[in-house]
């Protein structure tokens, strides 16, 4: 039998450690992931990026078994998405609003299961937002919210549509991310 190598991936956990609810420590999650078989387990802030290596699999099914498994183990319902190591460079490397990235805080990326899930945000597309921008390539929406997170009225609208599906980062954290998959420590 052929065992293949280990991948490093990043999983990106949906609201955890935002506010009171859905507490989620750091440390329980990395111990968590270690005791379902994944190595070199890192976590990045208190929100939730868990990098890590495993064996490779379909990602739709390894998020399923991370969510079971999460909610089982540390009492916490969340949605979980998989980016594969190479995937997060990828997604930063095809950035279309890289030009407006002055503070990398205000570039928000909204990651989603696949592409098709990108479908239902193509009428703001056609839409003036200035001086905020929304551009989409693969399964990413890219925001550029000037005036913050917060006041975003193109993220706002983009959270009408797609609700609880998929979770955001902001750049600054998916550069984070590229740097930690690419040291597995």
């Amino acid at each position: 039998m052929v065992t293949r190598p280990l991948e490093r991936r990043v999983a990106l956990l949906r609201g955890i450690n935002v506010g009171t609810a859905k507490r989620i420590a750091m440390a329980d999650l990395r111990r968590l992931f270690g005791e379902l078989g994944y190595h070199d387990v890192r976590t990045l802030l208190n929100s939730g990026n868990v990098v890590y290596s495993g064996r490779p699999t379909a990602a739709a099914a390894e998020a399923r078994r991370l969510e079971r498994a999460i909610e089982e183990e540390l009492r916490v319902s969340t949605q979980v998405t998989i980016l594969a190591g190479t995937e997060v460079a990828a997604v930063l490397d095809a950035n279309p609003l890289q030009e407006f990235a002055a503070d990398p805080a205000r570039l928000l990326l909204w990651v989603l299961g696949d592409a098709v899930a990108t479908a239902p945000l193509k009428p703001l597309l056609a839409q003036r937002w200035e001086p905020e921008r929304i551009a989409l390539a693969g399964r990413v929406a890219y925001f550029w919210c000037v005036n913050g997170i917060s006041k975003s009225e193109v993220l706002s609208a983009a959270g009408r549509i797609l609700g609880a599906t998929g979770t955001a980062r902001n750049l600054a954290t998916m550069e984070k991310l590229r740097a930690l998959v690419a040291d597995p420590g």
